[in-house]
Protein backbone atom coordinates (compact mmCIF):
# COMPACT_ATOMS: atom_id res chain seq x y z
CA UNK A 1 0.00 0.00 0.00
CA UNK A 2 1.16 3.52 -0.84
CA UNK A 3 1.99 5.25 2.44
CA UNK A 4 1.77 8.79 1.03
CA UNK A 5 -2.05 9.05 1.29
CA UNK A 6 -1.79 7.97 4.93
CA UNK A 7 0.81 10.63 5.70
CA UNK A 8 -1.25 13.25 3.87
CA UNK A 9 -4.30 12.30 5.92
CA UNK A 10 -2.33 12.54 9.16
CA UNK A 11 -1.08 15.98 8.15
CA UNK A 12 -4.67 17.16 8.12
CA UNK A 13 -5.35 15.57 11.53
CA UNK A 14 -2.19 16.60 13.38
CA UNK A 15 -3.75 17.40 16.76
CA UNK A 16 -5.54 14.08 17.21
CA UNK A 17 -2.55 12.08 16.00
CA UNK A 18 -0.18 14.01 18.27
CA UNK A 19 -2.40 13.40 21.30
CA UNK A 20 -2.42 9.66 20.67
CA UNK A 21 1.36 9.67 20.18
CA UNK A 22 1.84 11.40 23.53
CA UNK A 23 -0.70 9.13 25.20
CA UNK A 24 1.04 5.99 23.97
CA UNK A 25 4.46 7.39 24.91
CA UNK A 26 3.41 8.26 28.47
CA UNK A 27 1.59 4.94 28.88
CA UNK A 28 4.64 2.99 27.75
CA UNK A 29 7.05 4.98 29.93
CA UNK A 30 4.90 4.62 33.04
CA UNK A 31 3.90 0.99 32.42
CA UNK A 32 7.41 -0.22 31.72
CA UNK A 33 8.77 1.30 34.92
CA UNK A 34 5.78 0.17 36.99
CA UNK A 35 6.00 -3.39 35.72
CA UNK A 36 9.74 -3.40 36.31
CA UNK A 37 9.17 -2.28 39.91
CA UNK A 38 6.50 -4.97 40.35
CA UNK A 39 8.82 -7.63 38.94
CA UNK A 40 11.65 -6.43 41.17
CA UNK A 41 9.36 -6.50 44.23
CA UNK A 42 8.17 -10.03 43.43
CA UNK A 43 11.75 -11.27 43.12
CA UNK A 44 12.56 -9.49 46.39
CA UNK A 45 9.60 -11.08 48.18
CA UNK A 46 10.37 -14.59 46.92
CA UNK A 47 13.90 -14.73 48.35
CA UNK A 48 14.28 -17.68 50.72
CA UNK A 49 14.95 -16.88 54.37
CA UNK A 50 16.99 -20.04 54.97
CA UNK A 51 14.65 -21.37 57.68
CA UNK A 52 11.93 -24.03 57.57
CA UNK A 53 9.18 -21.48 56.94
CA UNK A 54 6.36 -23.97 56.37
CA UNK A 55 6.70 -25.54 59.83
CA UNK A 56 7.79 -22.68 62.09
CA UNK A 57 5.56 -20.56 64.29
CA UNK A 58 6.39 -17.72 66.63
CA UNK A 59 5.19 -17.18 70.20
CA UNK A 60 5.50 -13.80 71.84
CA UNK A 61 5.39 -14.18 75.61
CA UNK A 62 5.27 -11.49 78.29
CA UNK A 63 4.85 -12.14 81.99
CA UNK A 64 2.53 -9.77 83.84
CA UNK A 65 4.20 -7.56 86.41
CA UNK A 66 7.81 -7.79 87.48
CA UNK A 67 8.73 -11.42 86.90
CA UNK A 68 11.54 -12.82 89.07
CA UNK A 69 13.86 -15.64 88.06
CA UNK A 70 13.48 -15.04 84.34
CA UNK A 71 16.18 -17.54 83.44
CA UNK A 72 14.46 -20.55 85.09
CA UNK A 73 11.07 -19.40 83.79
CA UNK A 74 12.31 -19.28 80.20
CA UNK A 75 13.98 -22.69 80.44
CA UNK A 76 10.80 -24.15 81.98
CA UNK A 77 8.76 -22.70 79.11
CA UNK A 78 11.11 -24.17 76.51
CA UNK A 79 11.07 -27.58 78.19
CA UNK A 80 7.26 -27.49 78.22
CA UNK A 81 7.11 -26.49 74.55
CA UNK A 82 9.49 -29.28 73.52
CA UNK A 83 7.38 -31.82 75.40
CA UNK A 84 4.30 -31.13 73.26
CA UNK A 85 3.71 -33.96 70.74
CA UNK A 86 4.50 -32.85 67.20
CA UNK A 87 7.16 -30.32 68.20
CA UNK A 88 10.62 -30.79 66.68
CA UNK A 89 12.49 -28.06 68.60
CA UNK A 90 12.08 -24.68 70.27
CA UNK A 91 14.37 -21.74 70.83
CA UNK A 92 14.20 -18.64 73.00
CA UNK A 93 15.70 -15.71 71.13
CA UNK A 94 15.78 -11.98 70.64
CA UNK A 95 14.46 -11.96 67.07
CA UNK A 96 13.96 -14.02 63.91
CA UNK A 97 14.18 -13.48 60.11
CA UNK A 98 11.74 -10.86 58.73
CA UNK A 99 10.71 -9.84 62.25
CA UNK A 100 11.52 -6.22 61.50
CA UNK A 101 13.52 -5.46 64.64
CA UNK A 102 16.39 -6.93 66.59
CA UNK A 103 20.03 -6.54 67.51
CA UNK A 104 22.73 -5.47 65.07
CA UNK A 105 26.46 -4.96 65.34
CA UNK A 106 29.55 -4.29 63.29
CA UNK A 107 32.14 -7.01 62.78
CA UNK A 108 35.81 -6.01 62.74
CA UNK A 109 38.77 -8.03 61.54
CA UNK A 110 41.21 -6.20 63.84
CA UNK A 111 40.86 -4.90 67.38
CA UNK A 112 42.07 -1.40 66.44
CA UNK A 113 39.99 -1.14 63.28
CA UNK A 114 37.99 2.09 63.07
CA UNK A 115 35.30 1.14 60.54
CA UNK A 116 33.45 -2.18 60.66
CA UNK A 117 34.15 -4.61 57.83
CA UNK A 118 30.52 -5.71 57.76
CA UNK A 119 27.33 -4.92 59.66
CA UNK A 120 25.38 -7.95 60.82
CA UNK A 121 22.13 -8.96 62.46
CA UNK A 122 22.61 -10.72 65.80
CA UNK A 123 20.61 -13.80 66.77
CA UNK A 124 21.05 -15.17 70.29
CA UNK A 125 20.77 -18.97 70.22
CA UNK A 126 21.65 -22.08 72.18
CA UNK A 127 22.43 -25.65 71.12
CA UNK A 128 18.83 -26.11 69.92
CA UNK A 129 18.97 -23.27 67.39
CA UNK A 130 20.14 -25.24 64.36
CA UNK A 131 17.27 -27.74 64.56
CA UNK A 132 14.74 -25.08 65.51
CA UNK A 133 15.32 -22.95 62.45
CA UNK A 134 16.04 -25.88 60.15
CA UNK A 135 19.27 -24.28 58.96
CA UNK A 136 21.80 -25.97 56.70
CA UNK A 137 25.30 -26.00 58.15
CA UNK A 138 27.81 -25.86 55.27
CA UNK A 139 31.05 -25.73 57.26
CA UNK A 140 32.23 -26.18 60.82
CA UNK A 141 29.81 -26.84 63.66
CA UNK A 142 26.99 -25.37 65.71
CA UNK A 143 27.47 -24.10 69.23
CA UNK A 144 27.53 -26.66 72.07
CA UNK A 145 25.79 -26.57 75.46
CA UNK A 146 29.08 -25.87 77.23
CA UNK A 147 29.52 -22.61 75.27
CA UNK A 148 26.12 -21.14 76.18
CA UNK A 149 26.01 -18.29 78.69
CA UNK A 150 23.22 -15.99 79.81
CA UNK A 151 22.81 -12.57 78.25
CA UNK A 152 20.36 -9.89 79.30
CA UNK A 153 19.09 -7.08 77.15
CA UNK A 154 21.59 -4.40 78.09
CA UNK A 155 24.64 -6.63 78.61
CA UNK A 156 27.61 -5.85 76.42
CA UNK A 157 29.99 -8.74 75.96
CA UNK A 158 31.44 -10.85 73.17
CA UNK A 159 31.28 -14.65 72.98
CA UNK A 160 34.32 -16.82 72.42
CA UNK A 161 32.73 -18.31 69.30
CA UNK A 162 30.00 -17.52 66.81
CA UNK A 163 28.37 -18.83 63.63
CA UNK A 164 27.90 -16.71 60.51
CA UNK A 165 26.03 -17.00 57.24
CA UNK A 166 27.83 -17.78 53.99
CA UNK A 167 27.09 -14.26 52.67
CA UNK A 168 28.63 -12.67 55.75
CA UNK A 169 31.63 -15.00 55.56
CA UNK A 170 32.27 -13.92 51.95
CA UNK A 171 32.01 -10.28 52.96
CA UNK A 172 34.51 -10.72 55.80
CA UNK A 173 36.95 -12.90 53.84
CA UNK A 174 36.23 -12.58 50.11
CA UNK A 175 39.42 -14.38 49.09
CA UNK A 176 39.75 -16.97 51.83
CA UNK A 177 38.03 -19.34 54.21
CA UNK A 178 36.31 -17.58 57.10
CA UNK A 179 36.02 -20.74 59.19
CA UNK A 180 38.32 -20.57 62.21
CA UNK A 181 39.11 -16.89 61.74
CA UNK A 182 38.86 -14.29 64.51
CA UNK A 183 36.49 -11.35 64.36
CA UNK A 184 35.70 -8.60 66.87
CA UNK A 185 32.31 -7.43 68.05
CA UNK A 186 34.17 -5.01 70.30
CA UNK A 187 37.89 -4.32 70.75
CA UNK A 188 38.01 -6.02 74.15
CA UNK A 189 37.64 -9.63 73.02
CA UNK A 190 37.86 -11.68 69.84
CA UNK A 191 35.32 -14.27 68.69
CA UNK A 192 36.21 -17.25 66.55
CA UNK A 193 34.00 -18.30 63.64
CA UNK A 194 33.26 -21.97 64.34
CA UNK A 195 30.47 -22.56 61.82
CA UNK A 196 28.95 -21.29 58.59
CA UNK A 197 25.30 -21.74 57.62
CA UNK A 198 24.09 -21.53 54.05
CA UNK A 199 21.55 -18.76 54.48
CA UNK A 200 19.64 -16.82 57.14
CA UNK A 201 17.97 -13.53 56.39
CA UNK A 202 18.19 -10.61 58.79
CA UNK A 203 15.09 -9.34 60.63
CA UNK A 204 15.04 -6.30 58.31
CA UNK A 205 15.67 -8.23 55.07
CA UNK A 206 12.34 -7.00 53.67
CA UNK A 207 13.76 -3.45 53.59
CA UNK A 208 17.23 -4.07 52.20
CA UNK A 209 18.92 -6.03 49.45
CA UNK A 210 22.64 -5.65 50.03
CA UNK A 211 22.74 -6.85 53.67
CA UNK A 212 19.73 -9.17 53.65
CA UNK A 213 21.76 -12.27 54.58
CA UNK A 214 24.35 -10.73 56.88
CA UNK A 215 23.51 -12.65 60.06
CA UNK A 216 25.52 -14.01 62.99
CA UNK A 217 24.50 -16.44 65.74
CA UNK A 218 25.88 -15.89 69.23
CA UNK A 219 25.76 -18.67 71.86
CA UNK A 220 23.63 -17.11 74.59
CA UNK A 221 20.51 -17.86 76.57
CA UNK A 222 18.60 -14.64 76.05
CA UNK A 223 17.01 -13.43 79.30
CA UNK A 224 14.32 -10.83 78.85
CA UNK A 225 10.68 -9.97 79.43
CA UNK A 226 9.02 -9.97 76.89
CA UNK A 227 10.44 -13.08 75.28
CA UNK A 228 10.21 -14.58 71.80
CA UNK A 229 9.98 -18.33 71.28
CA UNK A 230 10.64 -19.77 67.83
CA UNK A 231 9.02 -23.20 67.55
CA UNK A 232 9.36 -25.77 64.78
CA UNK A 233 6.63 -28.37 64.33
CA UNK A 234 6.62 -31.59 62.37
CA UNK A 235 5.32 -31.28 58.80
CA UNK A 236 1.54 -31.04 58.70
CA UNK A 237 1.14 -30.42 62.44
CA UNK A 238 1.58 -26.66 62.61
CA UNK A 239 -2.03 -25.70 63.40
CA UNK A 240 -2.61 -28.28 66.12
CA UNK A 241 0.68 -27.73 67.90
CA UNK A 242 0.24 -23.94 68.14
CA UNK A 243 -2.87 -24.22 70.32
CA UNK A 244 -1.34 -27.11 72.29
CA UNK A 245 1.77 -25.06 73.07
CA UNK A 246 -0.31 -22.10 74.26
CA UNK A 247 -2.29 -24.38 76.59
CA UNK A 248 0.91 -25.89 77.95
CA UNK A 249 2.37 -22.45 78.67
CA UNK A 250 -0.76 -21.29 80.50
CA UNK A 251 -0.62 -24.43 82.63
CA UNK A 252 2.79 -23.29 83.86
CA UNK A 253 1.57 -19.77 84.62
CA UNK A 254 -1.60 -17.79 83.93
CA UNK A 255 0.18 -14.52 84.65
CA UNK A 256 1.30 -13.95 81.09
CA UNK A 257 0.20 -12.62 77.71
CA UNK A 258 0.80 -14.95 74.77
CA UNK A 259 0.51 -14.04 71.09
CA UNK A 260 1.29 -16.66 68.45
CA UNK A 261 1.45 -16.68 64.68
CA UNK A 262 2.94 -18.67 61.84
CA UNK A 263 6.10 -17.69 60.02
CA UNK A 264 3.99 -17.32 56.87
CA UNK A 265 2.01 -14.60 58.65
CA UNK A 266 5.24 -12.90 59.66
CA UNK A 267 6.38 -12.96 56.02
CA UNK A 268 3.08 -11.47 54.83
CA UNK A 269 3.35 -8.68 57.39
CA UNK A 270 6.98 -7.96 56.50
CA UNK A 271 6.16 -7.60 52.81
CA UNK A 272 2.83 -5.82 53.19
CA UNK A 273 4.17 -2.52 51.84
CA UNK A 274 5.85 -3.82 48.65
CA UNK A 275 2.87 -6.09 47.98
CA UNK A 276 0.44 -3.17 48.33
CA UNK A 277 2.67 -1.04 46.14
CA UNK A 278 2.65 -3.76 43.48
CA UNK A 279 -1.16 -3.96 43.49
CA UNK A 280 -1.45 -0.17 43.24
CA UNK A 281 1.01 -0.03 40.34
CA UNK A 282 -0.77 -2.88 38.54
CA UNK A 283 -4.10 -1.02 38.82
CA UNK A 284 -2.41 2.14 37.52
CA UNK A 285 -1.03 0.23 34.51
CA UNK A 286 -4.46 -1.25 33.74
CA UNK A 287 -6.12 2.18 33.92
CA UNK A 288 -3.48 3.77 31.68
CA UNK A 289 -3.78 0.99 29.10
CA UNK A 290 -7.57 1.21 29.15
CA UNK A 291 -7.49 4.99 28.64
CA UNK A 292 -5.06 4.56 25.74
CA UNK A 293 -7.22 1.90 24.09
CA UNK A 294 -10.36 4.00 24.44
CA UNK A 295 -8.49 6.99 23.05
CA UNK A 296 -7.37 5.07 19.96
CA UNK A 297 -10.84 3.60 19.38
CA UNK A 298 -12.55 6.96 19.86
CA UNK A 299 -10.20 8.83 17.56
CA UNK A 300 -10.40 6.17 14.85
CA UNK A 301 -14.21 6.15 15.01
CA UNK A 302 -14.13 9.92 14.69
CA UNK A 303 -11.91 9.66 11.64
CA UNK A 304 -14.16 7.01 10.11
CA UNK A 305 -17.12 9.37 10.46
CA UNK A 306 -15.15 12.21 8.87
CA UNK A 307 -13.97 10.05 5.96
CA UNK A 308 -17.19 8.21 5.27
CA UNK A 309 -17.62 9.79 1.81
CA UNK A 310 -13.96 9.18 0.94
CA UNK A 311 -14.15 5.54 2.03
CA UNK A 312 -17.36 5.00 0.09
CA UNK A 313 -15.85 6.52 -3.03
CA UNK A 314 -12.82 4.24 -2.74
CA UNK A 315 -15.11 1.26 -2.39
CA UNK A 316 -17.06 2.42 -5.46
CA UNK A 317 -13.81 2.66 -7.40
CA UNK A 318 -12.92 -0.93 -6.59
CA UNK A 319 -11.15 -0.85 -3.21
CA UNK A 320 -11.63 -4.05 -1.25
CA UNK A 321 -12.41 -4.35 2.44
CA UNK A 322 -8.87 -5.53 3.10
CA UNK A 323 -7.58 -2.31 1.51
CA UNK A 324 -9.63 -0.19 3.93
CA UNK A 325 -8.48 -2.31 6.87
CA UNK A 326 -4.86 -2.00 5.75
CA UNK A 327 -5.23 1.77 5.43
CA UNK A 328 -6.39 2.30 9.01
CA UNK A 329 -3.93 -0.20 10.47
CA UNK A 330 -1.07 1.45 8.59
CA UNK A 331 -2.16 4.83 9.85
CA UNK A 332 -2.38 3.56 13.43
CA UNK A 333 0.96 1.77 13.13
CA UNK A 334 2.68 5.04 12.22
CA UNK A 335 1.07 6.77 15.21
CA UNK A 336 1.71 3.90 17.65
CA UNK A 337 5.25 3.40 16.37
CA UNK A 338 6.06 7.08 16.92
CA UNK A 339 4.53 6.89 20.38
CA UNK A 340 6.45 3.70 21.14
CA UNK A 341 9.77 5.27 20.13
CA UNK A 342 9.11 8.35 22.24
CA UNK A 343 7.92 6.11 25.09
CA UNK A 344 11.17 4.13 25.06
CA UNK A 345 13.16 7.35 25.43
CA UNK A 346 10.89 8.63 28.20
CA UNK A 347 10.89 5.27 29.98
CA UNK A 348 14.68 4.97 29.98
CA UNK A 349 14.99 8.55 31.22
CA UNK A 350 12.55 7.84 34.06
CA UNK A 351 14.41 4.64 34.90
CA UNK A 352 17.70 6.53 35.05
CA UNK A 353 16.17 9.04 37.47
CA UNK A 354 14.64 6.31 39.67
CA UNK A 355 17.88 4.33 39.84
CA UNK A 356 19.94 7.38 40.77
CA UNK A 357 17.53 8.86 43.32
CA UNK A 358 15.76 5.81 44.78
CA UNK A 359 18.60 3.26 44.48
CA UNK A 360 16.57 0.94 42.28
CA UNK A 361 17.88 -1.52 39.72
CA UNK A 362 18.34 -0.49 36.09
CA UNK A 363 15.81 -1.57 33.51
CA UNK A 364 17.34 -3.14 30.42
CA UNK A 365 16.76 -1.73 26.93
CA UNK A 366 15.38 -5.07 25.59
CA UNK A 367 12.86 -5.07 28.45
CA UNK A 368 11.32 -1.70 27.53
CA UNK A 369 11.58 -2.47 23.81
CA UNK A 370 9.53 -5.61 24.41
CA UNK A 371 7.05 -3.42 26.27
CA UNK A 372 6.90 -1.10 23.27
CA UNK A 373 6.14 -4.04 20.97
CA UNK A 374 3.34 -5.18 23.27
CA UNK A 375 1.82 -1.68 23.51
CA UNK A 376 1.97 -1.28 19.72
CA UNK A 377 0.34 -4.69 19.24
CA UNK A 378 -2.46 -3.73 21.65
CA UNK A 379 -2.87 -0.45 19.80
CA UNK A 380 -3.18 -2.30 16.49
CA UNK A 381 -5.77 -4.62 18.01
CA UNK A 382 -7.71 -1.60 19.35
CA UNK A 383 -8.15 -0.13 15.88
CA UNK A 384 -9.58 -3.36 14.43
CA UNK A 385 -13.25 -2.73 15.29
CA UNK A 386 -13.33 0.87 13.95
CA UNK A 387 -11.46 -0.29 10.84
CA UNK A 388 -14.00 -3.08 10.30
CA UNK A 389 -16.78 -0.50 10.54
CA UNK A 390 -15.01 1.59 7.90
CA UNK A 391 -14.51 -1.45 5.67
CA UNK A 392 -18.22 -2.28 5.88
CA UNK A 393 -19.24 1.02 4.19
CA UNK A 394 -20.79 0.04 0.87
CA UNK A 395 -20.20 1.84 -2.47
CA UNK A 396 -23.88 2.93 -2.58
CA UNK A 397 -23.27 5.08 0.50
CA UNK A 398 -20.78 7.11 -1.48
CA UNK A 399 -23.19 7.55 -4.38
CA UNK A 400 -25.98 8.70 -2.06
CA UNK A 401 -23.62 11.18 -0.38
CA UNK A 402 -22.75 12.89 -3.67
Amino acid sequence: MDILPVLKSLRHNKVGALLIVLQIAITLAVMSNCLFIIQDNLAHMRRPTGVDEANIFIIGNQWVGKAADLGPRIQADLAAIRSVPGIVEAQGTNSYPLHGGGLSAGLFLKADQKVATAPTAIYLVDEHGLATYGLRLTAGRWCTASEIRELRRYDNESPASLIVTAALARKLYPSGNALGQLVYLNPAAASRIVGIVERTQAPWAAWTEARAEYSAFLPYHYINNPMTYVVRARPGQLGGTMSAVEERLFKLSRQRVVVSGTFAQARDLAYFEPRSTGVLLAVLCAVLMAVTIFGIVGLTLHWVGQRRRYIGMRRALGARRIDILRYFHTENLLIAGSGGLLGVLLGLSADLWLSSHLQMGRMSVPYICLGAVIVIAISQASVFVPAMRAASISPTDAIRAL
